[in-house]
């Protein structure tokens, strides 16, 4: 028989051994590169806000930074049909994929996409761009969400509409409006050390382009610094506008007052010229008794005293009435050079040839600001005219009542001198009397 001897087992080679290891690591860094190093999409949680006519981007990013001028891009709005905003591959983008709202207005930078920045640059922004967005790259299948919240603001506008209807108080309405919000705002109002009035409801009007016209009345009586401020403001794009407005304190006297005034006035005039008429007559044809003259310096006393009186009355009416005057010239005068303004920037504009760069709503927006200011203008100058007919009236009060007492003086004067000469005549008569008795005599 055969005997076998019992092997020795096999050692294995250290370098067979040193290469079997390193097949090992090599494996396990790809598994994990191929696992878990892939770069993630990284965009803000918050919002964008924006307002209508601005430039925005939407941010989006590879991290790690990574080469991406190659790769296939994708910026998409799932609620449209197509639903491509921007559509970038190989170095070149798709103009023909996009939604027809977003031709020629989306760009994304070859120089940032070298970095991983994938980030979207909208300009022009209008309402119609507000929605959710998603930044897609296919080759790592990842994509990220951007929202969009677009706004429009505009200018707003304070008119005194008229006095208060409270009886025993001297207020005034004011109202506030604003064409072309979004979203929706609401109107507050403040007093002049940034109180909070309390206002009537806010009337909200939402047109066919979606803008929101808003309007707000107070009413205000009559305090420290007579200046109140209208704001204008959203809460989700933390937008605001705001005006002031300074109320004299003649406007706190009310139109209904005012006219009252100016016809009592106008009507004591009339009367008290009247009663000068009838004292005049009364005063040529009186009998020439003691106790009939006792009786008119009475009621010329009293008259006087009434004339007097009233006078004050309309000189003070009449100073009232050109400071209204004065207030009401300065404030059309600020109208009408803001009103340049406006219309000085519109045509500077369209000169430059800008109006197809300017958004839609901007423009609508300055035209209608424009509209409003030639509205506030028109009511002023009516304002102003009638002040003007109250202070002529009053004036040709105050005429009639110096030419009348002018009058007066001169009747009073020539009666006196008639007295005079009479008195002179009749010292002549006794003194010619005593002379012919004297020669008469034998």
């Amino acid at each position: 028989m055969l005997q076998l001897k019992n092997e020795q087992p096999l050692k294995p080679q250290p370098r067979a051994f040193r290469a079997l290891v390193f097949h090992h690591a090599v494996f396990f860094l790809l598994l994990t590169h191929h696992c878990g190093g892939q770069p993630q999409m990284v965009s803000p949680s918050q919002p964008i806000v924006a307002v209508v006519g601005d430039d925005v981007m939407l941010p989006c990013h590879l991290e790690p930074a990574m080469d991406a001028s190659e790769m296939t891009v994708e910026w998409t709005r799932p609620d449209l049909e197509p639903r491509f905003v921007h559509v970038w591959r190989s170095g070149v983008e798709l103009e023909n994929k996009k939604h027809p709202s977003y031709m020629r207005r989306t760009s994304l930078s070859p120089n940032r996409l070298k970095h991983g920045d994938i980030s979207l640059t909208l300009p022009r922004v209008k309402l119609s761009d507000e929605g959710t967005y998603k930044c897609f790259v296919p080759t790592i299948s990842r994509e990220s969400t951007v929202e969009l919240v677009v706004g429009a603001v505009s200018s707003l506008n304070i008119i005194l509409l008229r006095p208060g209807n409270e009886e025993g108080t001297r207020a005034v309405v004011l109202e506030c409006e604003s064409k072309g919000w979004y979203p929706e705002p609401e109107v507050l109002w403040l007093d002049g050390e940034g109180n909070l009035l309390s206002a009537g409801p806010t009337e909200t009007v939402r047109g066919p382009d979606d803008l929101y016209t808003v309007s707000s009345r107070v009413t205000v009586e009559k305090r420290h610094s007579n200046s109140f401020t209208c704001r204008v403001q959203q809460n989700k794009t933390n937008q605001a506008r705001e005006t002031h407005i300074h109320v004299p304190d003649d406007v706190f006297v009310t139109c209904h007052e005012s006219n009252i005034h100016i016809l009592v006035i106008v009507a004591a005039g009339f009367l008290f010229i009247a009663s000068i008429a009838v004292f005049i007559v009364v005063w040529k044809w009186r009998p020439n008794k003691s106790k009939m003259n006792k009786m008119k310096d009475v009621k010329e006393r009293g008259e006087e005293e009434e004339k007097v009186e009233v006078m004050e009355i309309l000189m003070g009416q009449r100073n009232q009435q050109e400071n209204l005057r004065d207030q009401l010239r300065s404030e059309l005068k600020e109208v009408e050079t803001e009103m340049s303004e406006k219309k000085q920037q519109l045509e500077y504009r369209n000169k430059l040839f800008l109006s197809s760069i300017l958004p839609d709503e901007v423009k609508a927006n300055l035209a209608e600001t424009c509209k409003e200011l030639e509205k506030r203008r028109v009511g002023l100058e009516e304002c102003l005219n009638n002040s003007e007919k109250q202070l002529q009236t009053t004036d040709e009060v105050i005429a009639r009542m110096t030419a009348a007492e002018k009058e007066r003086e001169e009747t009073q004067k020539t009666s006196k001198n008639l007295s005079c000469h009479k008195e002179e005549v009749n010292e002549t008569a006794i003194m010619l009397a005593s002379r012919e008795e004297h020669y008469s005599e034998p």
